[in-house]
């Protein structure tokens, strides 16, 4: 039996890793807890000043958000590791060229965590298609019932979707549920089945709708600019559920301000929150979410369980389904 620890943020840790999931750890690999904790969690800080000894057994590390940084001093505390399982998304914070150079396998649970992601977007896209937030603000500014416009609806209508990561992927594959064309843009990755592949020009100047997932990397800091934005065509929605510094806000606001036609859904922003008195809270033609998209309460403890599996799968010697390539981890955001 291994012997294995909890390392992450303790107070996030009930939501992640549930008593179903702990439970099945347990049964697995003899942990190796903090004391100083309910749990038994250890914190980055405790990790970091524990003495070498105590976390020399280590061989399974389940982490997650507030997780150590896993750098050379923090591996040379961990001589035995053979197994990291990252109950979140990207591990670009914590998984640097030390990591990778010491050649333990880390799964990451970004495909749990884009479930409620893609669940979110998909309702913003029918949304969309029924034009439900604008006809909602338009009554609300007028205090009084406003009659609904003309809008495409969710049969024959076309849907764009700018990366095809994790979340991008399963948006197109829930997408199957409806009568709509998808068109995707991704240049490293293929599209499902069903999804036509087109140019980002095209994705922008076709689609009632385009949703971004686009991971936040220095080559797509403001890739969606203010002269993709204006070549929308009329009536159409820009929903944005990766991070908001892909989008040209500025520009976004520039051109909604000028296209009050167009509409903007924002689940994240540049800067997140939004300063006080900026334009987003007063254009009619966007709506400002506060990051829901992404796993909340109950949601995250698919994180937990995804990794507890993936560490199953270890045990019995299968291959690890959710364990991240040098390739992969480049790209993320």
């Amino acid at each position: 039996m291994p012997t294995a620890a909890f390392a992450m943020d303790p107070e996030r840790f009930p939501d992640v890793y549930g008593p179903g999931a702990r439970a099945r750890v347990a049964a697995g690999a003899a942990l190796l807890a903090d004391p100083a904790d309910p749990h038994g969690v250890w914190s980055a800080e405790r990790l970091a000043a524990a003495p070498p000894e105590a976390l020399r057994e280590v061989e399974v590390l389940f982490t997650g958000w507030g997780g150590p940084v896993l750098d050379a001093p923090a591996l040379a505390r961990l001589p035995r590791l053979r197994l990291v399982l990252y109950a979140a998304g990207s591990v670009r914070r914590i998984a640097g060229e030390a990591f990778w150079a010491a050649g333990v396998p880390i799964v990451t649970a970004v495909h749990a965590n884009a479930v409620p992601v893609a669940e979110f977007t998909v309702a913003q896209i029918v949304y969309a298609l029924k034009g439900g937030w604008r006809h909602v603000l338009a009554s609300r500014a007028a205090r009084a019932a406003v009659p609904a416009g003309r809008t495409p609806g969710a049969y024959g209508s076309t849907v764009g979707v700018l990366s095809l990561g994790a979340a991008g992927r399963l948006v197109c594959e829930m997408l199957r549920a409806y009568d709509v064309r998808v068109l995707a843009h991704d240049p490293y990755a293929p599209p499902p089945p069903g999804v036509e592949a087109v140019g980002l020009d095209e994705l922008f100047a076709t689609a009632d709708v385009v949703s971004v997932h686009t991971p936040l990397l220095p080559e797509t800091r403001h890739l969606v600019d203010g002269r993709l934005i204006a070549s929308m065509r009329p009536g159409a929605t820009l929903v944005n559920t990766s991070r908001g510094a892909v989008l040209d806000e500025p520009a976004l606001i520039e051109v909604l301000a000028e296209r009050p036609d167009l509409f903007a859904v924002l689940d994240v922003t540049d800067p997140e929150p939004p300063l006080p008195g900026s334009p987003l809270f007063t254009l009619p033609n966007v709506v400002v979410t506060p990051h829901l998209a992404g796993s909340r309460e109950l949601e995250r403890r698919r994180l937990g369980d995804l990794v507890v599996g993936e560490f199953e799968r270890w045990l019995r010697g299968e291959p690890l389904r959710r364990a991240l390539d040098r390739r992969s981890y480049e790209r993320m955001a």
